[in-house]
């Protein structure tokens, strides 16, 4: 097909409630671009999802397990800003003091008003703030039919080489767009939320350049962040530090459909899960979720798309990585880890990056490791827009919350469930799908769906 302007793909399928004559319909929309080429389908009988490929979601505002708390919304107009020429930044390759780092976000804002928006998602035990820099053409708020997408650095304070590549992601981003067309494509149907540093007290108490040492990899009351969450398979009895319950809290939003984080000891792109049991652990020792092939894409994009990183590079330790990926679990166990948080609780795909054998580099390294990343970290928020998303409405075109979507031989630990504005969204690879929708009370929908190639 040709291509051609975007459209909507919309279909109407009608639900006869179980119980009584009363009837409810559901929307399921997508959004195609002009890569693919997109026309419009009339269904002659009814189906749960027309879309043909997933090319710009929603936000996620129901936790697993949980029900969505129904809220006003308040609507706001979109805007943007043409750059006939980028502002140019002041960042250079080095290490950035977290007064630095702020100073360097609200620059930011300050500079592209129309595609940022800079908020703190709460305060380190030592009172600083968690920040964050949304990205995307309705920065302020999110929009309905388009997804979320975040990176967390930094949350080991003395694995400080994330922390400085995804500020300087932050500024290929702004002054990339409205001048290179992939980035713009990225920025007018994706919502990005940068955090730098998740450890801003670790990071101020490291020892700089020191590969090895721990000094600053603990929080200010000396935990691990990343055994600080709340785990699917063993009782995580550790007090919940303010970081990590900041964290949880911006998760729990529902917001984020992909997302990865950024830490340094090894260069290998990890997938969940990190803990399992019985039911996930195969006979190779690898702790398998139900999305498995599409974690492994995921860890793949990233590890083929940097410069090394799938060669197998060993680091002092020893340990080969083949290709580059490794499943967390068979890498080694990790009780209490946000990638998986974010994949059982969240409803949200993350991965953790290694991305230095070393934890603190040398400033003169910063720039190569960027120009080893930058593709890398490009290619996997595209990512975002694999699969299928949808809405369910009611008669009256008004928003239906908890309807559990799934994929058929893909039953999560807690149900991936539409948010208050009626959108799901499922990170498939491409193929022949059967999907699956329920409300209490309600009759079943099965549908099948073919997904094809590519977004960009």
């Amino acid at each position: 097909m040709e291509p051609t302007q975007e459209r909507f793909f919309q279909a109407v399928t009608t639900w006869h409630q179980a119980k009584s004559a009363r009837l409810f319909r559901a929307l399921f929309s997508s959004l195609q671009d002009s890569w693919a080429g997109v026309g419009r389908v009339w269904l002659k009988q009814p189906m749960l999802v027309v879309a043909a490929s997933f090319a710009a979601t929603g936000e996620r505002l129901v936790g697993c397990c949980r029900f969505v708390r129904i809220r006003q919304r308040l609507e706001m107009g979109i805007f943007s800003l043409l750059l006939l020429l980028p502002l140019v930044s002041s960042l250079d390759f080095r290490y950035h003091h977290t007064n630095e780092l702020e100073a360097f976000l609200k620059e930011m804002q300050k500079n592209y008003p129309a595609i940022t928006h800079l908020y703190s998602i709460g305060k380190s035990v030592q009172g600083r703030d968690l920040w964050v820099l949304a990205l995307g053409r309705s920065p302020t708020q999110h929009k309905i039919g388009i997804p979320e997408f975040k990176y967390v650095g930094n949350m080991h304070g003395n694995e400080a080489l994330g922390r400085e590549l995804l500020l300087h992601l932050i500024k290929y981003l702004v002054e990339s767009d409205q001048r290179d067309p992939v980035i713009t494509k990225l920025i007018n149907h994706t919502r990005i939320h940068i955090m730098p540093s998740m450890n801003p007290d670790g990071f101020e108490a490291s020892v700089m350049f020191e590969c090895a040492s721990t000094i600053g990899r603990y929080n200010a009351n000396k935990k691990d962040l990343n055994r600080n969450f709340p785990d699917h398979f063993t009782t995580n009895n550790q007090i919940i530090q303010p970081e990590t319950k900041a964290v949880m809290n911006w998760i729990n939003t529902g917001m984020f459909v992909l997302s990865a984080n950024l830490h340094g000891g090894a260069l290998v792109a990890s997938y969940p899960f990190d803990n399992g049991n019985r039911v996930t652990i195969d006979a190779n020792g690898v702790s398998k979720t139900v999305d498995d092939d599409v974690f492994v894409h995921l860890a793949n994009t990233y590890a083929n798309n940097h410069r090394t990183m799938n060669k197998g590079i060993v680091c002092d330790d020893m340990t080969y990585f083949k290709d580059g990926i490794t499943n967390g679990y068979y890498w080694y166990i990790v009780k209490g880890s946000m990638q998986d948080y974010n994949y059982v609780w969240g409803q949200c795909f993350d991965i953790t990056l290694e991305l230095s054998c070393c934890h603190y580099p040398l400033e003169d390294k910063i720039q190569d490791f960027w120009d080893n990343n930058k593709i890398a970290l490009i290619e996997y928020i595209k990512q975002i827009h694999l699969g299928v998303k949808g809405r369910v409405l009611n008669p009256n075109n008004k928003p239906i919350a908890n309807v559990i979507v799934e994929v058929q031989g893909r039953r999560h630990i807690c149900p991936y469930k539409t948010n208050k504005n009626g959108e799901y969204y499922l990170l498939l690879l491409p193929g022949v799908y059967t999907l699956n929708a329920t409300l209490p009370g309600f009759m079943s929908l099965q549908q099948e769906v073919v997904l094809p190639n590519g977004w960009m």
